[in-house]
């Protein structure tokens, strides 16, 4: 009689824990280095490490979220690691990459049938960091699902595949495990970016490992889903002289605890459209720059404004925006449209095939719930419990004014620990700050808009330097041995190394 022989259930384990790793490894390392770019002046291979892939979220649905991760030019293995998120909700990662704070920019140049181009971006926050550029929520950019239903998402979702994004894309690159996280965002990801970090906190509770090394948050012209994020656009504009005074007291009179978006009285509604033909004449995004197409964070695609191009070496892309004119800022997003939708740039970027049917600066196919209707209490928890926030505006945005930012921030209740004044770049003034306890920071940035580093990028790589190199509020003392009066007189070897520590 024949016995079969099975493995002890101890082997069985064993090799069952190992097929899961093995598996789960498989999902969370679909990376793809990035040598050379189409596009890219001077051509050669890029200054800078570039890497792209993908890593998915939700088993069931098959929800993976695209990724562009760019090493810190200055010492990878030391340097933050920043986890950066785009507002919308539904922007491209990519955002970021070429209009803010990465390596990368698009020459300002007219469309002429061929791929457009792009250069090195001398202030980018990779001089000094390592840089994760999501496209989150799914349907964000290249990001893309299996199942329809899977492109329903909120601020809860969106928030919750952030967090699994980023424990299985350490996993794989367990080398970054120990560099300082920071979770940064801007516009509507400031809304969404204090969640993340408020469940990176629960998750580093329950002892789950990787243990994330988070150490704070950064969030740029932020919303809050609080009232004061869209009622401020009226003192702002009051301020700035557009409005009369006259209008601007008789909204205050009329309006007092309403939302500016949905007004219910009827003398609030009337007076607020007012407010609305004044605004409507300016570009909200920065209220000095023109008033152009495709200014909103999430463009509008309007029938009979749609047109076709075609990108030579047969990379056809689908229909456009509306293009704006070359001297408007926005003609980077038009740019941007063509060279993301162009086979050879999908295919340097290892861009799955078939994924998705057409790369959009934000997405039009969201069915996005705003479920959390303020972020505060989740700051709040965060800074009290240690870990450090930067809050900054641009002072020329009237989409999200800094003045309701700088309200928002008062309503926490914080004492003040530096009091308002300049900071400098160059010796000139790049804006404004405050510093409160528990660890939080306001600044302005003078002359930006929305967003800040799109209008002014030298002066916020540098306030982003300075916050992420600045331990102002630790206090450390140390003694060093055989030094007398003063210690680096007789110990300079030792004192050195205790400076550069």
């Amino acid at each position: 009689m024949l016995t079969a022989n099975y493995p002890h259930p101890s082997i069985m384990r064993v090799f069952l824990f190992f097929l899961c790793i093995f598996r789960w490894f498989l999902l969370a390392s679909a990376a793809f280095k990035v040598t050379h770019l189409p596009g890219f002046l001077p051509q050669g291979a890029l200054p800078f490490h570039l890497e792209t892939g993908y890593i998915e979220v939700d088993e069931v649905y098959g929800v993976e979220l695209f990724y562009y991760f760019i090493e810190s030019e200055r010492n990878p293995s030391e340097d933050p690691l920043l986890l950066w998120l785009t507002g919308g909700p539904g922007c491209s990662g990519f955002c970021g990459l070429v209009l803010e704070i990465g390596p990368l920019k698009f020459i300002s140049e007219r469309y002429n049938g061929s791929l457009p181009n792009l250069v090195y971006h001398t202030y980018s926050w990779t001089k000094v960091s390592n840089i994760i550029f999501l496209d989150s929520p799914v349907g964000a950019g290249f990001s893309f699902s299996n199942h329809p239903q899977s492109y329903e998402s909120g601020d809860k979702s969106w928030s919750k595949h952030v967090i699994i994004f980023l424990r299985k894309w350490l996993i794989d690159h367990q080398q970054f495990l120990s560099n300082p996280l920071y979770i940064a965002g801007d516009s509507y990801a400031g809304k969404v970016v204090p969640l993340v970090v408020h469940n990176v906190l629960n998750e580093n509770d329950k002892e789950e490992q990787p243990k994330f090394n988070i150490q704070g948050y950064m969030i740029g012209n932020p919303m809050t889903g609080e009232l004061i994020d869209f009622n401020a656009r009226v003192p702002f504009a009051f301020g700035m002289g557009i409005i009369s005074d006259e209008l601007y007291q008789r909204i205050d009179e009329n309006c007092k605890g309403e939302d500016y978006e949905n007004p219910k009285s009827s003398p609030c509604a009337s007076l607020l459209q007012i407010f609305e033909n004044f605004k409507s004449e300016l570009c909200e995004q920065h209220i000095l720059e023109p008033k152009c197409s495709l200014d909103a964070p999430k463009p509008k695609y309007i029938v009979g404004t749609r047109r076709s191009m075609k990108v030579q070496e047969s990379n056809t892309v689908l229909f456009g925006p509306p293009i704006p004119e070359l001297k408007c800022r926005t003609y980077a997003y038009y740019l941007m449209y063509i060279w993301a939708n162009s086979n050879i740039v999908q295919e340097a970027l290892n861009v799955k095939k078939e994924t998705i049917k057409e790369w959009r600066r934000c997405s039009d196919v969201l069915n996005y719930t705003k479920d959390i209707s303020s972020n505060l209490k989740y700051q709040v928890n965060i800074t009290t419990s240690g870990y450090r926030a930067l809050v900054y505006s641009g002072d020329h945005d009237m989409a999200l004014p800094f003045v309701g930012t700088k309200e928002w921030v008062k309503s926490l209740n914080f004492s003040i620990t530096d009091r308002w004044r300049s900071w400098h770049v160059d010796g000139q003034v790049a804006g404004y700050t405050e510093s409160y306890s528990n660890n939080l920071t306001f600044a302005t940035v003078k002359g930006a808009g929305h967003t800040a580093p799109e209008y002014k990028a030298k002066e916020c790589l540098a306030m982003f330097r300075r916050y992420t190199e600045s331990y102002s509020n630790n206090l450390t003392f140390a003694t060093v041995k055989g030094a007398g009066h003063t210690a680096p007189e007789s110990k300079a070897k030792q004192c050195l190394a205790m400076f550069r520590s």
